[in-house]
């Protein structure tokens, strides 16, 4: 049997995390399926202003607005336990904490830059629990430090992203296909970081891997080397319940492993995403952003971008794939069929269990 996941006091039954999948491909839908099968659902907090658009507010206010109704009807549908995946470089990162922490979500998970001051939003009595999420032991240590040193707080868990994961990558381009990047060697390096932390202040906090995780087999091999869970994102978009539209699953049905590339993102970090005629069209220089309607990543300057992200992942969340894309993990190409988020789990702890057996068999 798989062993439980323990976030702060939280137990999750399944050591499954359920990646944050900005826009609109993981809301509460896709959260609630994940969270009813005893794992953890993530909402991502990304651009929910354009996925809940109201005319009578501006895009950070609906962006607030929209992650409440989603945490909201997610705790309206699953006793089970929901994150909520907020990027530190997103404008209005302050303003999303605060109100997935006023609106009692289990989790935060926080990446894409380091959230060196999340734990000074907690409030006295509330619940929620702080997962950076980083891409090296050094990000890793550098978090625990600050975080016990300012605010006398110690990450509930930590979340290691490795180079093969969909979305902006935290790798520089040449380090991305180096074999000393890879989520082999990231997570023990971080499992021995933190276990310095865990030690000294008798504090559990779980390693989770992230980043190209597919099958159960994937997981025990992971597990094996110190993760005590695993994180998925593409594993999770061709399912009934995923909340894009069926244009964006189908992408990753037929998508060939060819398609799968690393792009830069107009953020200014490398990220991974399906090969179609729009990044085509990026590539060759043919698109251009007229203006900036929106100001949601800090780190997006629209003099130089080659097209505004926010608009194409909307786009592609819709189904207009002529307008967008979909960001993919690197394994992303192995799925051939639309499931259930409840035969996705089943698929995964058949796997895993067989690769225990297997363990044991060759002992």
């Amino acid at each position: 049997m798989t062993k439980e996941l323990k976030i702060g006091g939280l137990t999750i039954p399944i050591p499954i995390i359920q990646g944050g999948m900005g826009v609109g491909v993981s809301l509460s839908g896709l959260a609630v399926a994940v969270a009813n099968q005893g794992g953890v659902g993530v909402i991502s907090a990304a651009g929910l202003g354009l996925v809940h658009r109201n005319s009578a507010l501006d895009f950070v206010q609906a962006n607030i607005e929209g992650l409440k109704k989603e945490l909201r009807l997610a705790k309206e549908k699953t006793k089970g336990i929901v994150g909520v995946n907020i990027m530190v470089a997103m404008s209005n990162f302050a303003d999303l904490v605060k109100t997935a922490i006023s609106e009692k979500v289990d989790i935060i998970f926080s990446g894409a830059g380091l959230p060196l001051d999340l734990p000074k939003f907690l409030k006295p009595g509330g619940t929620t629990k702080l997962v950076p999420i980083v891409s090296s032991a050094r990000a890793a240590k550098i978090i625990c430090d600050k975080w016990k040193t300012l605010y006398n707080y110690l990450p509930d868990a930590i979340v290691v992203e490795g180079p093969k994961a969909g979305g902006h990558l935290g790798f520089k381009n040449n380090q991305i296909e180096d074999a000393g990047y890879s989520l082999e060697e990231l997570v023990p390096a971080v499992v021995h970081e933190v276990s310095a932390f865990e030690n000294k202040y008798q504090q559990e906090i779980a390693v989770i891997a992230a980043g190209g995780i597919h099958s159960g087999q994937d997981m025990y091999n992971i597990m094996q080397k110190g993760a005590r869970g695993v994180q998925l994102g593409s594993r999770f978009v061709p399912t009934l319940e995923c909340d894009a539209a069926m244009a964006f699953k189908q992408s990753y049905i037929d998508a060939k492993e060819s398609d799968i590339q690393i792009i830069q993102s107009p953020v200014g970090m490398p990220g991974r995403a399906l090969r179609n005629a729009f990044v085509e069209k990026v590539m060759l220089g043919l698109k251009r952003p007229l203006k900036c309607p929106f100001q949601c990543i800090k780190t997006c300057d629209i003099t130089k971008s080659p097209y505004c992200i926010i608009a194409a992942l909307y786009n592609a969340y819709k189904g207009n794939m002529k307008s967008g894309y979909a960001f993919a993990g690197s394994n992303a190409y192995l799925s051939n069929k639309i499931s259930t988020v409840k035969e996705v789990f089943a698929e995964l702890m058949l796997g895993f269990q067989q690769a225990i057996s297997q363990a044991k068999g060759a002992v």
